[in-house]
C-alpha cells in the first residue's frame, strides 16, 4: 500500500510504498478513503508537536473510511461500517490500523471528504466553547484566525450557540467567507486594530485564539471583564507572555486547551462532544468547508497549502477507496 510517511525530521515526507498493516488486540483495520490535514501535521513532521510518533511513521490525524478488519479483543464496529476516526497519525495511507474505541459511526448523509474535515476542527471548537469556556447566548465570541480549519467551525458553533460573533482574519476574500460562514462583525487583521474594532462592538466576552503573538495581545485588550481567553494555539509561531496584571484588574480568565489530550484523561468528553456535532450535522446545521480535495499523490501540495496558509477551511487528501 501507499503512504506519506515522516522518515527522519530534517527531510521531506514522501510517498513510500509499504506493508499493509494487521490490527492488534483492539484495533480495526481501517480502509482509508480520506483524511483531513491540520496545522499540529507540520509541526509533528519536524517533530515540534506535543506528540512523537517512533520514525518511520505515517502523517494525518483525522481519517474517514470503511472497517475492513478486527483485531483481537475489538468489539466493533462492524466490518463494512463508515466511520471517522482522530487517529492521533496514520492517516495519509491506503489502510491504517487504529483503536476500535475511537472509531464513531457516520450519518449516511455524510461523505467521507466531509468526515475526514470534521473531527478535529469541529471537536476542537465545540469542546474549547461548550465545555472549557462555557459560552452562554448573549454573548460576544471573538475569533482569531478565523478563516481556518477550527476558525470556520468556531464562527458555526458559536452562532448555533446563540452568540454574538467577531470573525479575525486576513483580507477581503478571506472575510468574506467568513461572513458566508455566519460572522456578525469582521475585522481584518492586516489592516484593522482589532482592540478598536472589537471594542466599537461591544468587546468579548470570549476568545478563540489558534493565532497567538500580536493578534493575543490585542485581543486581550479588547476584552471585557471577566471574559475567557480560549489558547488554542500558536499559528503565528509566536508564543505570547502574559502580563499577570491585567488578568487581575479585568477578572480575566485565560484557558490553556489541547482537544487531543482529553483522549487521556476524559475521552468521554470528546465522545460525547462527537456525538453532539454528528447530529447536527445530520439535521443540517453544519456544513463544513472544504477548500481543496488532493489525491494522495498530492500530499506535499496539499500540506503546502496549508504551510502557505493559502488555504481556507479544511484541506483533504483522498486515496481512491472506499
Amino acid at each position: 500500500m501507499r503512504a506519506y510517511q515522516v522518515i527522519a525530521y530534517d527531510k521531506i515526507p514522501a510517498l513510500v510504498e509499504t506493508n499493509r498493516p494487521t490490527p492488534g488486540n483492539g484495533e480495526i483495520l481501517l480502509e482509508i478513503a480520506a483524511c483531513g490535514l491540520n496545522f499540529g501535521d507540520l509541526l509533528m513532521a519536524k517533530g515540534q508537536y506535543q506528540e512523537k510518533p517512533p520514525l518511520p511513521f505515517t502523517l494525518g490525524m483525522e481519517v474517514a473510511g470503511t472497517v475492513r478488519e478486527l483485531g483481537p479483543g475489538a468489539e466493533g464496529p462492524a466490518p463494512g461500517t463508515r466511520v471517522l476516526i482522530g487517529g492521533g497519525s496514520g492517516g495519509l495511507a491506503e489502510y491504517g490500523t487504529f483503536p476500535a474505541e475511537k472509531a464513531l459511526p457516520i450519518p449516511d448523509s455524510m461523505s467521507f471528504t466531509d468526515a475526514a474535515a470534521f473531527q478535529v476542527a469541529y471537536g476542537t471548537s465545540h469542546v474549547g466553547l461548550d465545555y472549557r469556556a462555557r459560552l452562554q447566548p448573549g454573548e460576544t465570541l471573538l475569533v482569531l484566525g478565523a478563516a481556518g480549519g477550527v476558525g470556520m467551525t468556531a464562527i458555526e458553533i458559536g452562532k448555533l450557540m446563540g452568540a454574538t460573533v467577531i470573525a479575525c482574519a486576513r483580507g477581503k476574500e478571506k472575510l468574506e467567507i467568513c461572513k458566508q460562514a455566519g460572522a456578525d462583525h469582521l475585522v481584518d487583521s492586516e489592516t484593522d486594530d482589532i482592540r478598536e474594532v472589537v471594542k466599537a462592538v461591544g468587546g468579548a466576552d470570549v476568545v478563540y485564539d489558534p493565532v497567538g503573538g500580536e493578534q493575543f495581545k490585542a485581543a486581550m485588550r479588547a476584552c471585557n471583564p471577566e471574559a475567557r481567553i480560549l489558547v488554542v494555539g500558536f499559528a503565528s509561531g509566536d508564543i505570547p507572555q502574559i502580563p499577570a496584571n491585567h488578568l487581575l484588574v479585568k477578572n480575566l480568565n485565560i484557558m490553556g486547551y489541547y482537544w487531543g489530550g482529553y483522549n487521556a484523561f476524559k475521552p468521554q468528553v470528546l465522545r460525547d462532544s462527537m456525538q453532539t456535532l454528528l447530529g447536527w450535522y445530520d439535521d443540517g446545521k453544519l456544513k463544513p468547508h472544504v477548500s481543496a480535495a488532493l489525491p494522495l499523490e498530492q500530499a506535499g501540495d496539499a500540506y503546502e497549502l496549508l504551510r502557505s496558509r493559502k488555504s481556507t477551511g479544511k484541506v483533504v487528501v483522498t486515496t481512491g477507496l472506499g
